[in-house]
């Protein structure tokens, strides 16, 4: 059997985009051709799709990291980079994007359209664009951006429009094989479905519903007790329950102890959960005596829910269970999905933070990835290039708040990989 895996997490990292080149236009006969460098491809963007043949998040164990590619640099005679392709991740049906550290909700992929959760870098200008008519001969371009990275944790929360639920060991199993398609592993002991198993059940043409047996509630599962939480993660979407109570009591157990146990662990999970409409099977009544199935029968229609009497193992009830089922879901809301959340913090563009810090007594570390970029498509042995960066240092206030700091002649100036002295 393979193992089910419904939480994992992975690091995404969408591409960087490509660099603008530095190029100039040659041409026999034309003295001074202008500068032509092209701009640089779009980073790849990490997309994610939902995959109805994928039923775990399995293969994220074994790969955990996830990077797109990076956008072609740009190249000379005003070429652009190419863009580079998407990086498109498979997750099954219902799968929850979460940013890893606040845990807020990134994208629920129930849908069938892709989402893009990190998107590329923009690819940086070629240096056509930073000609003007007193710098014809602009020796510098702007390095692509980079692309957005998260760290994420990916929750599967199954979409079924009805859950079974009940203690192991109830018939929940043998009921979803008679009703659907299914095929789970049945056994006789009480710890039994080890992952959710999916089934539609067909109504008539045109109309079916998806039914989870949900595995193994046991008592202290809302507190992390045996399979606790993994589990009943599955049960939120349902928008309708089937309780699965053994009435026959033939192991030794009473039917209103377990339905009233089994939902004090629903309310113990999720007070919301614990509200959902349910309808209340009575299963193996074929070996139950007749007044057990009526006094469980009075007590569960005091309580105003609907109660039908069923044996999974002789099929007894389940004709008209499909039929039942499927008008109370037409009165039931949809499925639910779960909004975006995170809000990635905005960054101006314009926006141009730095620290300037005193290291040594003759040393000052800039630190300011934005000239770090600026540099990096900077040819420092041309005297344009060289004036445009300092012009950058004076008007983003990084050369004032040097001075404030007492800076003097011949001091070293480190910013990123980059080390120069101090020229007044």
């Amino acid at each position: 059997m393979s193992m089910f895996v419904d939480v994992a997490k992975i690091k995404i990292k969408a591409g960087k985009g490509g660099d603008g080149a530095v190029s100039f236009h040659r041409e026999k006969f034309v003295a001074a051709g202008g500068p032509d460098g092209g701009d640089g491809g779009k980073g790849g963007n990490v997309v994610f799709v939902a995959d109805d043949n994928l039923s775990t998040l399995m293969d994220f164990r074994y790969q955990r990291k996830y990077i797109a590619k990076p956008g072609e640099n740009g190249g000379g005679k005003k070429c652009s980079g190419k863009n580079a392709p998407d990086l498109v991740i498979r997750v099954p049906r219902g799968t929850l994007v979460k940013e890893a550290e606040s845990g807020l909700v990134m994208a629920d992929i129930s849908g069938d359209e892709p989402v893009v959760v990190a998107k590329g870098g923009r690819g940086g200008w070629g240096n056509v664009h930073f000609a003007t008519p007193t710098r014809q001969i602009p020796r510098f371009a702007k390095p692509g951006l980079p692309g957005e990275e998260f760290d994420i944790r990916l929750e599967l929360k199954l979409i079924a429009d009805v859950g079974l639920i009940g203690f192991p060991n109830v018939g929940k199993s043998t009921l979803i094989s008679v009703i659907s398609a299914a095929k789970p592993k049945i056994a006789n002991y009480h710890f039994t479905t080890l992952s959710p198993v999916l089934g539609v059940v067909s109504v008539g043409p045109e109309q079916s519903f998806v039914a989870a047996d949900i595995p193994g509630l046991i008592e202290g599962a809302s507190e992390g007790v045996g399979l606790g939480h993994d589990f009943l993660r599955h049960v939120e979407r349902c928008r309708l329950l089937l309780h699965v109570v053994d009435v026959s009591g033939c192991e030794g157990r009473d039917p209103v102890d377990d339905f009233e146990k089994i939902n004090a662990e629903l309310a113990g999970f999720s007070e919301e959960l614990s509200q959902r409409p349910q309808i209340v099977l009575g299963n193996k009544c074929d070996i139950a005596a007749p007044e057990q199935v009526e006094s469980f029968r009075s007590y569960i229609e005091e309580q105003g829910l609907v109660f039908l009497p069923i044996s999974a193992a002789t099929r007894q009830g389940l004709k008209e269970l499909p039929g039942l089922v499927w008008q109370r879901l037409q009165d039931l809301p949809p499925i639910q999905v779960y909004e975006k959340e995170y809000v990635p913090k905005a960054q101006d563009p314009n926006e141009r933070r730095f620290t300037v810090e005193k290291v040594d007594e003759h040393e000052y570390v800039v630190d300011a990835p934005w000239l770090e970029r600026i540099l990096a498509g900077s040819d420092m042995d041309d005297y344009e290039s060289l004036q445009y960066f300092q012009r950058q240092l004076a008007d983003s206030g990084v050369l004032a708040e040097l001075i404030a700091q007492g800076v003097e002649e011949d001091d070293s100036i480190i910013i990123g990989e980059y080390e120069f002295d101090y020229v007044f």
